[in-house]
């Protein structure tokens, strides 16, 4: 089990923080914060900068500290909370990837509640530090509190077209 808990941990937590970075830099073929600033924008988000700076840091570090399984739950919330946004700007074009659709970030969401609520295993930095067992009801909170902090920010931030602007889904957004 603590063999299957690190590939999982290690392989999602990487590529969830590589979707960072591509959100704030133009490495791993990203168009660095002025692109994830125009991303989001397009997707009808307001804060300019801080919005995609925000989402891309919080992808960086949950996928870090998820690789490493460190402090997994507060991890995977924050996974699941930037991973939830996506969900909603991906939902109009239904579940497949191959539409633009959102079976991409709800994976990734359902694995970063997975590991909040089974733990990181034995080979974590949460295990050599002590930390071998969390409580259920952290873990429990973790992945309730996490997509409920990706709906409250698409409530606080997302703007509706303005009467007679279409959505522009002209580039996918995550």
């Amino acid at each position: 089990m603590d063999t299957g808990l690190l590939i999982l941990r290690v392989v999602v937590g990487l590529l969830i923080a590589g979707h960072g970075v591509q959100k704030v830099s133009h490495r791993l073929g990203g168009d660095g914060l002025a692109g994830g600033t125009e991303e989001f924008r397009r997707d009808g988000f307001r804060g300019g900068p801080l919005t995609a700076l925000a989402a891309g840091t919080g992808q960086v570090g949950s996928g870090l500290f998820l690789a490493l399984g460190a402090l997994t739950p507060a991890a995977a919330m924050v996974a699941m909370g930037v991973m939830t946004v996506a969900i909603t700007v991906k939902l109009p074009h239904g579940l497949w990837v191959q539409d633009d659709g959102y079976e991409y970030p709800l994976v990734l969401v359902v694995v970063a509640g997975a590991l909040a609520l089974t733990g990181p295993g034995r080979w974590s930095v949460d295990h050599a530090v002590g930390l071998t067992a969390w409580p259920l009801g952290l873990s429990v909170a973790a992945a309730v509190l996490g997509p409920a902090s990706g709906l409250l920010t698409r409530a606080v931030l997302h703007r509706p077209p303005a009467r007679g602007e279409a959505a522009d889904c002209a580039r996918p957004a995550d």
